[in-house]
Parts: structure tokens; sequence; C-alpha cells
């Protein structure tokens, strides 16, 4: 932006003091610094720690957990602050030859992170000496994580010059296609001239509220409401919280962190001649400043930011200083206030000008809570608050926001003075003043000036701000005292604030707030004495004309209107030409550019719905995050609350807006509760003919409002019960939704909006459509969706689409959808019908046989089929069609269209809080409709958030005592980012999980210790050590005991005592014993590997593949846990899978012989060494196998263990088979029986007769099927297959009886009825 007028320092850049470096360094890892002459500030983001988070393997780390279906993970970066050395930077980079001015913060587009620093700024204003202000004119945004953009630059044609246009235009040359930065928009927005910052001074909060003394502030002091980025620069103020004293004071001194402000600030420099105040000491000049503040708690363009919010946030809120400093030593300031009618309004851009329909959303009871809130806060901010309202008493739009303005202040509990006090005693108190009436005369704008009699007498009782400079201060020798040396003392302080306000708060309050600062400065120099001259004046008025173009460019598009009266106290013809071509430029900019500009903002801002702010590492945040995640109990509470929903078609019709409405909006199954919320949704408001589909008449849902809350106020009348309030209602044509809430619970309720979607004549039209409001009750999302789809008995698909459309279409504020919420309920005439003829339908009504007409229902169809309303719910439908009815009667269309009957109201719901209580029609018959009902109980959850943050404070505290506030040196390379970020426990009670560099059993450094005592040995020769034959896995069964003794050192037996520590090694102590004691036999290495001498074999498994049949002795081991599907890692075992047979009638079971993949000798025969392992298909993937044939009766799989005669063996697990098997099973003959190579089925329930397949194949009795042999880890029951081996069983061996073990034992194996399902490994 341009400012002739004023321009004090015209291209005048920051003082070298107050830039800084930025540096980069690739490798190893990519990493940003910003160096300042003694200090660094280095950024590296976490990528393995963000793909950790992607794909899962971090899902421990608490803080890093999705938040909401657009957060795949939490980008993280980390940060390092130490003193600036030569080692520290020795592999660093300059990033850009010219210096940065500041640090606005760290914003994440996508995946990617991005830092954004200023690189062009110029000093606009001096406050007072040692009080410099600065504009930002350029901005530039470098990826942490990424240097596929370090050669994008934005290419602007009026930028003269551009810092990286001088880095990196080579690279940008070579470009095949030329790639947008992300973070373009930010950069053009950041550095379009209305942005300023500071570095000496709290910029975000007005002299008054600062300290005395110019140069002292503390960054925690920032005013939020006003502090731009604190999105971005949230994150490393958050970081400067966490360090010491000395190490914050150090990083305030670099000037590295920035606070930025949007809206205006100049000075004029004011020579001692035409000072009003002059001093005898000094030739210096005095500073007039004017300093706008555009908060942004509700920023916004002009048609998508009015009113007022839930939490009392207006529109175009401005707070703007008044300031001058003389030399003398006095220091003047006085400010006021400009916000939007703090109304629920809105207006629609349109093309015609001074034609856009303004739109009340809220009632004035509903809207009374945040009115008051919004006052509350001024007051505590201000003091008395003193309301001039310019609207205009003739136009109808302004007329009526001016009547909910005289209430809201009516009913304001600052507007009513205390005991006997007239209304002028008031904090509150309003002059409503219609400027255009006002100034229509032949005096023009200058009539604007009779406001003063009006507010003269506030003017007065606010004051101003003043301060004196100390006289106690001793001047050094020869000179003047340094600005640091000044001491300021308050004299007086400002005790009130006007709060201006038009429509849009431009043009005709900034020519009232010009007169309104102009009497605060009259009356300042008055109490002193003084007077100002015209070219003081002169200047004066500039500046508020320079103000003024400025925030309306930021709001409007364009300069204020009427700018040339303010600047020259007059209205010139070139002035008016100029408003005209100002007016046209503002209907472009409202129609076809704001919207593009307030995404711009909003993302900003942070407020997009799944947009994260960049976490910067801190491990003990994410114990803080983890600890309150899992504490929430304690600062979060649950709530049940009830909510009543309703939808009627009225068919056009008026004539029940008098008729007891009590049935439908009081059932009886609500008895005497009070809903919470009460929504009710209408269809054909209106008729729907040609004239209406294009407009929305507001008189029909105005007089149904009334109906509504009559009938719920006569109904809860007794003592106890609230009142409703209408707390918002939206319309489209026919369609309307009017949410009322008690009056007791309207506190939970905020972030209340509204949306419509139409979808007639493809979306031009709103005959047909949808209307949808959603509010935050506490901390739940809850919308509401009332519908009206596509008509017609066929028209399904139509309706489908319809539903599509306004699922995807519609949308709130910041980019947030229906599916954003944690509870929807839609409900409305949906129009789907019941798909059977007319007669047929009728004689189902006549029977009541409501099921089978369900079953033929469209809507119940398509939702089954996945077409429409996906994840939502209906409750069972207890009641008859609700269309289409005769007029009056209870009896169906009888016209010469003969409707079908239908179920075209519904009411549908989706959200894992909601319960549904009732669904019903009432027997309202002045419709072609009845009416449809449902009651719902919702839990909503409520937070603490003052416990939360006191819980906060007390974790951080005490973890940071217990591991220290060390942060990780981000030079090197030698550690992994999974390393510092640490885990956080898999189970309540259980440590940490431990990392290379935490280990949980060293306990912050000290030595690992052990509790557990050996048992005593039998005897005294002796000792007793862990068991060196257990199997490595503690969970493996096995029958090794955990302690074994062995001969001590002065033992005859300790000659051998230390030779059988391997558990593949067996040693015969009774066969050395034998021999000399001082000699050993020598160590027989253990076998060769043999893939093939393995129970479970990838891709088959061996049946009686040795001739000697292993001998068996012992009982069974304990059977296997359930679901253990791992490998021990102990020793290999031996099992022997039996396969045998229960013929009808018969009770002991026919076995197959036993198979030993080893030798009972202890020296194993040689055999050929298997084929190596070889990845192969998993076996639900594998070419499946049929089942081979077998003879009559159930198979059972029976595991027998073999027992070496000198070696104890622990069972094997079972394994996955990760390839295709086959089977061989002998007949009671022993032959093998066939092999079909078919392939294996996939797990299935058995059907009730076990000879039938799944391909509906008979196969004979017994047949086996050949499904995840490895897989098994349970027996099956005796009706299920088994597996076997393609290879001939060996001849059956002599061994011992033993018990089946039934793998599937369990207290309900009983009751398990089929297969169940395998997962691959």
């Amino acid at each position: 932006m341009d400012y002739p007028s004023s321009a004090l320092w015209s291209g005048q850049s920051p003082s070298p003091e107050k830039s800084s470096q930025i540096l980069i360094r690739e490798y190893p890892h990519r990493a940003i610094a910003i160096a300042s002459p003694t200090h660094a500030l280095i950024l590296r983001h976490s990528t393995s720690t963000s793909e950790a988070i992607a794909n899962g393997s971090l899902s421990s780390v608490a803080s890093a957990r999705p938040r909401s279906s657009f957060d795949t993970g939490t980008p993280k970066c980390m940060v390092e602050f130490s003193p600036n050395t030569s080692s520290l930077l020795a592999d660093y980079r300059p990033l850009t030859p010219r210096p940065i001015y500041g640090t606005l913060g760290l914003i994440s587009i996508g995946r990617d992170v991005f830092l954004c620093v200023i690189t062009q700024a110029s000093r606009v204003a001096t406050v007072r000496p040692g009080e410099t202000v600065e504009r930002i004119d350029g901005v530039q945004f470098f990826c942490l994580n990424s240097a596929d953009y370090d050669d994008v630059v934005a290419l602007d044609p009026y930028e003269v010059e551009s810092d990286a246009t001088s880095v990196y235009g080579q690279s940008l040359g070579r470009r095949d296609v030329a790639i947008e930065h992300p973070c373009l928009e930010l950069q053009r927005l950041l550095g379009n001239g209305s942005f300023y910052y500071s570095t000496d001074f709290d910029v975000t909060n007005r002299m008054q509220d600062r300290p005395a003394d110019a140069n002292t502030f503390d960054i925690n002091n920032f005013d939020e409401s006003f502090l731009w980025n604190s999105y971005m620069i949230q994150p490393l103020v958050e970081f400067r919280s966490r360090l010491q004293k000395q190490e914050r004071h150090a990083l305030d001194a670099s000037r590295i962190l920035t606070s930025a402000i949007r809206g205006f600030c100049r000075s004029w420099a004011i020579p001692q001649s035409s000072a009003p105040l002059r001093s005898q000491h000094t030739g210096l000049p005095s500073y007039l400043t004017i300093i706008s503040r555009l908060s942004c708690r509700r920023a916004g363009t002009r048609f998508n930011s009015r009113g007022i919010d839930d939490d009392g946030n207006v529109a175009n809120f401005v707070e703007t200083e008044t300031t001058y400093w003389s030399p003398s030593g006095v220091v003047f300031s006085y400010a006021q206030v400009r916000g939007s009618v703090p109304v629920f309004w809105e207006q629609a851009a349109g093309l015609l000008p001074n034609q856009q329909k303004i739109t009340i959303t809220r009632s004035a009871d509903g809207t009374q809570p945040a009115f008051d809130k919004h006052f509350a806060e001024l007051e505590q901010a201000y003091g008395a608050v003193h309301v001039v309202n310019l609207l205009s008493a003739t136009k109808p739009g302004e007329l009526e926001l001016t009547s909910h303005y005289r209430y809201g202040i009516q009913h304001c509990p600052l507007s009513r003075p205390a005991g006997d006090l007239s209304r002028d005693h008031a904090l509150l108190r309003d002059t409503e003043y219609d400027f255009h009436a006002e100034t229509k005369g032949p005096q023009g704008y200058e009539a604007a000036n009779q406001i003063r009699r009006y507010i003269e007498s506030s003017a007065d009782g606010f004051a101003y701000y003043l301060a004196q400079e100390s006289d106690d201060v001793p001047e050094p020798k020869g000179r003047s005292p340094s600005p640091q040396s000044r001491r300021y003392i308050v004299v007086l302080q400002q005790e009130g604030v006007f709060r201006t306000n038009c429509l849009d708060c431009l043009d005709r309050t900034n020519l009232i707030q010009t007169i309104i600062s102009q009497m605060a400065v009259e009356a300042f120099l008055g109490h002193r004495g003084e007077t100002a001259a015209s070219d003081f004046w002169s200047r004066h008025s500039s500046l508020w004309a320079d103000n003024g173009d400025s925030l309306s460019k930021i709001y409007a598009g364009t300069g204020a209107l009427k700018s040339s009266f303010t600047r020259h106290g007059k209205m010139s013809l070139a002035g008016a030409i100029a408003d005209v071509r100002k007016s046209a430029t503002r209907l472009y900019y409202n129609n076809f550019a704001d919207k593009a500009r307030q995404n711009t903002i909003d993302t900003l801002l942070g407020r997009l719905v799944g947009q994260t702010p960049v976490i910067l590492f801190d491990p003990i945040s994410d114990y803080v995050a983890g600890e309150l995640q899992r504490r929430s109990s304690e600062f979060s509470t649950t709530e049940k609350i009830r909510i009543w929903v309703g939808t009627f078609n009225l068919n056009g019709r008026t004539e029940g807006i008098d008729e007891d409405l009590s049935p439908w909006l009081c059932p009886a199954e609500l008895g005497h509760i009070q809903p919470e919320i009460v929504a009710v949704g209408f269809q054909e408001i209106v008729e729907l003919n040609p004239q209406q589909i294009m407009n929305s008449d507001p008189t029909r849902k105005q007089l149904w409002e009334r109906a509504i809350k009559r009938t719920l106020d006569h109904h809860y009348s007794r003592q106890g019960d609230d009142k409703y309030i209408l707390l918002r209602s939206g319309q489209l044509v026919g369609a309307a939704l009017c949410i009322f809430v008690r009056s007791s619970v309207l506190h939970h309720i905020k972030n209340v909006e509204g949306s419509v979607k139409k979808t007639g004549l493809s979306g031009m039209a709103g005959n047909k459509g949808a209307v949808a409001i959603r509010l935050d009750y506490a901390n739940t999302p809850i919308c509401f969706v009332t519908a009206h789809l596509a008509a017609g008995f066929t028209n399904y698909d139509e309706r489908n689409k319809d539903y599509a459309t306004i699922d995807r279409g519609l949308r709130f504020q910041r980019n947030r959808g229906i599916s954003d919420h944690d509870s929807v309920i839609w409900f409305g005439d949906f129009n789907y019908r019941i798909g059977l003829g007319l007669e047929m339908a009728k004689e189902l009504v006549r029977r009541r046989d409501l099921e089978r007409l369900y079953e033929n229902d469209q809507l119940n169809l398509q939702m089954v089929a996945g077409l429409a309303f996906r994840f939502y719910s209906e409750a069972r439908i207890t009641f008859m069609p609700t269309y289409k009815y005769d007029v009056g009667t209870d009896n169906y269309d009888s016209s010469e269209k003969a409707r079908i009957p239908a179920w075209t109201d519904r009411i549908l719901r989706k959200g894992t809080n909601l319960r549904q209580l009732s669904y019903n029609s009432a027997p309202l018959r002045f419709s072609d409709h009845r009416p449809v009902y449902g009651t719902f109980e919702c839990m909503v959850s409520i937070v603490n958030e003052k416990l939360r943050d006191k819980i906060s404070r007390e974790v951080y505290e005490r973890r940071k005592g217990e591991v220290g506030g060390d942060t990780a040196n981000l030079a090197g390379d030698e550690s992994e980012d999974e390393d510092l970020i640490g885990y956080d426990a898999i189970e309540p009670g259980l440590p940490p999980a431990s990392s290379d560099r935490q280990k949980w059993w060293l306990e912050n450094g000290k030595m690992a210790r052990s509790s557990i005592m050996p048992p005593k040995p039998e005897s005294s020769a002796y000792k007793t050590i862990p068991n060196p034959k257990r199997p490595s896995n503690p969970y493996a069964p096995t029958e090794e005991p955990d302690w074994v003794n062995i001969p001590r050192s002065e033992s005859r037996l300790s000659s051998f005592s230390s030779m059988s520590t391997s558990p593949y090694e067996h040693v015969n102590h009774s066969m050395l014993l034998s021999s000399s004691a001082s000699s050993s036999a020598p160590r027989k290495l253990p076998p060769p590997y043999d893939p093939s001498s393995l129970p479970a074999k990838i891709g088959r498994m061996q049946i009686g593949e040795d001739n000697v049949p292993a001998q068996l002795d012992g009982p069974p081991p304990p059977p296997p846990p359930r679901r253990q599907t791992g490998l021990s890692n102990g020793p290999p075992s031996t099992t022997t899978t039996q396969i045998s047979r229960k013929p009808p009638g018969k009770t002991a079971p026919t076995s197959l012989p036993p198979v030993s993949p080893a030798s009972s000798s202890s020296q194993p025969a040689p055999k050929p060494k298997g084929p190596p392992p070889v990845a192969k298909k998993p076996a639900h993937l594998a070419a499946p196998a049929s089942p081979a044939s077998s003879a009559s009766g159930s198979v059972e799989l029976r595991t027998t263990p073999q027992k070496d005669t000198t070696k104890a063996q622990v069972p094997q697990l079972p394994r996955r088979s990760t390839a295709s098997l086959h089977s061989s099973v002998s007949n009671h003959g022993g032959a093998p029986a066939e092999r079909d190579e078919s392939p294996p089925q996939l797990p299935r329930r058995i059907a009730s007769n076990p000879s039938v397949t799944r391909m509906g194949r008979a196969h004979p009795p017994g047949a086996v099927g050949l499904v995840g042999l490895g897989e098994k880890k349970n027996q099956l029951p005796a009706q299920k297959a088994a597996f076997v081996s393609q290879k001939p069983p060996a001849p059956p061996a002599p061994r011992r009886s033993q018990a089946v073990v039934d793998l599937l034992d369990d207290e309900t194996g009983a009751n398990i009825g089929g297969w169940e399902a395998l997962k691959p490994s």
C-alpha cells in the first residue's frame, strides 16, 4: 500500500541490529537455522517420526495420535536454541543473501512444514523514542522437510526486488513446468502492506495496558485477539516458555520471534513550530501516531463475516488508538473501538449496490447471552461503553438491526444503573444517530459534527491516558537522558470507550471516529491550556483518512468512501467520482474474490477443519499429553441430554398454526421430561409454485416459530420448567429448520452456524434441497439436517444423488462438513416410496403388516445396498405410512392420482453417543402428510478447561524434575527421532517401553538389580543356577524347571559342570561320572541344520519320514495357550501327528501310525539336506486342493510329543503354513488315499451335513479339508477336517495311551459353531 500523504520514512529498512540471518544445512538432516549475532534457533523436521505416525508404528505417542478424520499425522519438528558458535553452524550455508527481520512462525500445508520469515520491512511509525513500528512488505516460506520448493518463487509483477529471485532464479529457468508454491496466497496476504510488527514493544496492546517504560515487554502478555500470527507462532512461544530464565531472556533479546498485527499504523513528525506542546530543552519533533488493530477472532471479508458469534466476538472489530508524544516528557493516548452490530445476522453478496438483503439468523432472546458476553468483555477491558449506532432509520434492513440492537442493550445487565441512579450512570449507554438523515441537508458531512452534543458528557467522563516523565531521573552532563533511562509515571487513565458502528463499520464509522479522536485531543490540550494549529489538525485528518482507507481495503477490497471529506474537510467532485469507482470495485471483490480471500485468512489463523498445528518436539510435552489423555476423567465429565426431533410436510397450509401441536411437539413418550434441544423441520412451508422456488419468504416461517414456542411454553409451564429460546432458524424456499433450546443450557452452546444446499433444477432452485444447523454443546459437535428430496415413485436414483450432493456440498464455516460432527440427525421428507402396487400396499396397510411393507421400502433397500445414507441408522418403524392422506381424514389418497401409501417422512441418525428412545407419528390431519417425531438421548462431553490446565502444569513440572530439561543436540545425526521421542506404556501400570536412550529398568541411571532369589540347593555340594535348557521364551510350554542344581567348584562334579550349558547339547552325567573326573569326553557338535527334521515346514508337513519309530513315554505336555501363533525361541521339538477315525458307534478311535521327524537314538541318522525355505503365497491365497477321500467317520487331529531317552524336548508351538498343503489319509486297509490337486477351501462355517462341501460336491464320509494347517492354534472338533501329509504313513509303533489334546478346549468351546477365521501371517 502507498500512503503518500503521510509517508515519513519511505523505504527505510529496520536497523541492522534488528535483523538476523537464515541458514540451511542439507546433510545429514535438512535443518534451518535463524542466527542472530549471539544465538541460533535451529529447526529440523522429524521425518522418520512423521512417517512412523502415519503408518502406525509410533501410535503409542499420545500427542501424535490423529485427532480427526483429516489428521493423518501431526507434523513434528525438533528445535534447539543455543549460543552461536562457529562449530555449531559450521555445516550451514546462507539460504538468502539478505537479512531477515523476524519469524512469524511455522505452518503445515499437507505433509510439508514451512517456516515463515519476514524478508522485507519498512519503518512506518515511531510512537515515542525507542518504540518503532515496521510494516511487513514481504515474507518468504521455507520448507523444513523438502527441497522441492527451494527454487519456487512468487513472480509478482509489482515486486521490484525479490530475495528468492537472486538465489533461485537459475533453477527456475530450467523447470519444464512451473510449480506453484503451496504458500503463495499466504505470501501475498502477509506481504500486502496491512501487517505490522515491532521488536521494541508489545504492539498488540494499547499504551494504557503496557508498562509505562518504553522497552520492557513480555511475549506471554500479548493480546491474542489482535495477534494475527498467533497460530503460527504458538509452537515457538510454548517452546520459549519451557526454556530456563536466562535462555528465555536471550531468545527475547535476539528479536527472532515476531508478533504481527493487522490494520494500520502511521506516524507524523510534528515540527516544533507546529507542535501544540513545545519543549525548551530540545529541538526534537513531536510524534502523532494512529495504530489500528484488527481483531482476528472473527476475521473475514465483508459478506463472509458479519455480526456476532457465540463467544461474543464481532466481525470487523478494530481498536484504534491515537497517541501523541512530546519531547517535554508527555505521552497521550486515546482508544476507541468499532465493530459489526452485535446480533446474529448475515448478508449475501449481490451485483446491485445497496440491495444486499440483511437476514437476522437468531431471535433476540437467543442472541442475548452472546450480546451480554461481548459487552462484558468490553467493560472489563475498557470500562464503561457508549454505543454510537449510525444505522439508517429508513432502510428496512438497517432498521431491523437497530431494533435488535436496542433490545439487546435494554436487556443487558450493564445498561441497568445501580440503585436509584439514572441511565446516564449505567456502564452501557447508547446513542442512535442516523448519519445519512443528519447529513442530508445543505451542510453535508459537516453536519456530522453535531454528534458532539450527544456524546460530550460521556467523552468528559471517559477521560484519556496520560503519562509524564519523572523529574527524579538524573540527566547526564551535557546531554539529554536516553530513552532507556526515562521513567514515566501514569497521571490519568481512560475509563471508558466509544463503540461506533454502521453497517460495514467503514465509511460513516471512520468519519465519526475522527471527530471523537479530535474531541479527545482537544480535551487533553485544553486541560494543559494549549491549543493546536490548523497544520496539526490537517495532519490529524490525513492520518484518519489513511486509516479509513487501509481498514476498508482489508474488509471490503477498496479504500473508504467519504475519505475526501475526512482528509480535506469538504467533499469535492473528484471525491464523489472516486466514491462511485470504489463502490463498483467493491461489487467485484465481494462477489468474485472474497471467498478465496476468506479461505486464505482461515488458513493463516489455523481455522480450517483438519488443519493441525506444528508440534515442536519436547519429550516432556509428549508425556504430559499422554497423561492428560489417561487422566481425562479428572477434568472431563459426560452428561446426558434429551433431543426432540420432528419433521412435518405442511403442503403449503397455514390452517394448523392455531391448532394444538402438543401431540407432536410434546408426545406422551416424553412425559414431563423437558428436552434440552427441540429441532423442528418443515417442508413445503410455502406453496412450491414457479414464483416461489427462487425466493425464500420468512413470513410463514416466523408464524410457525411463534406457534411452536407458544405450544412449548404452554406445555412446560410447571414450576421448575425452563422457557424455550429460538437459537437459530434457516429456510430454503419451502424447507425450514428451527432449533429451540432451554434457556438454562444456553451457556453450554457455542459456534452455532447455518447453511443451505439447493438441489432443485440442478442446484439452481430451492424447491428441493436441505437446511442445516450445527452447534457445539459443550465439547460435542452436533449437526441437524432437514431435507426435501426429489419426488416421484421411480426417482430413487435422483433422491440418492440429492443426498450425495447435500452430504458433500453442504459446508459450514472453516470448511466444516456434515460428517465432521460427533452426532448427526437427518430428518425430513425424503420421498422414498414403497415398491408395491396400490392394491397390495393398501391391503397390507389394512392388515397392518408393517414388516412386509418395510421389506419393499425404497429407503431401506437403498441403505442396505449402500447407495444412500451410509453409516446412518433408523429406529424400527411402528407407525403407519405417513403419505398420502386426504386432508382432514385418516383415509389414504382417493384422488385420481391415487398415490401409493409410503413412509416419505423419516428420521435417521449417526453417532455412537446417540441413543434413540422413540420413533412415531402424530395425528395432526390438516396436511396430506402426518408429522413424525423421534426422541434421542445424547451423551455430551464437558471439559473443565481450568482444571485441565492446572493438571497439565502439575504433570509438566513433575516430569521435568524426573527426567531433567536437557534438549537434544540437533547438529549431529547420532540419534534417531524415535529414541528422542520415547514411548508410552502399552497398558496402565506398566513402565514405558525402552529405547536406546531410555531404559525403564535402569531407573534414571541406577544400576540394574534383581530381587528374585534362587531356591536353596538340595545339598551343600550343589548350587542353584537358572536352567540353561529352558526356552528363551518364558511363555512357551515346557517341562523344564526354572532352576537346576550343579556341583560347586570344590565338588568332584565341578570338572564337567560347565559342559552342559547349551540347550541343544545333552550331556549324560552318569556316563561322565563313571570315567575319570580329570578327563572329559570330547564335545560333540550338534547335528547340522536339517529343515526336513522340523515338524512344520514351509509348504508341507512330513508324516512318517523316519524309519525308526519314536519311543513314547511320559505324559503329554500341556497344550499351548490359545492365540499363540509364533514359534518358540527354544529348541525345536518333535511331535507326532495322529489321525484317528471314529466310526459310528465306536468310542475308541483307531489312530494312524505315529510319526517322528527325528530318530529315537542319540546319534541321528544322516538325512539328505532339504531344500531351503522359499517364500510362497499364504495358504489363503495359494492354489486350493480338494480334500482326499477317506473311510466313513469323522477325523481327529492328535499331537503326541516324542521324548528322547537322553534329552527332554520342548513341544513345538503350532506355526503357520505359508504354502499349499497336500494330504494323504489311509483307509482301514492302510492304502494311501488319492490326492486331489484342487485348491484348498477358505475357512468357513461347517454345514449340518458334513459330507457336503462349499461347492456343493459330495465328498465321501471322512473327507479332509486342507485349510491353513500351520495356522491351526487349537484342536478341531470331531466333525472338522484334519491335515495330513502327502507321504504314506509309517507302520504303527507301540505307544502309550494318551489323552487327546484339544486345542479348542476352553469354556466357550462347546458353543463354537464353525471355523474361526484365520488371518495370514
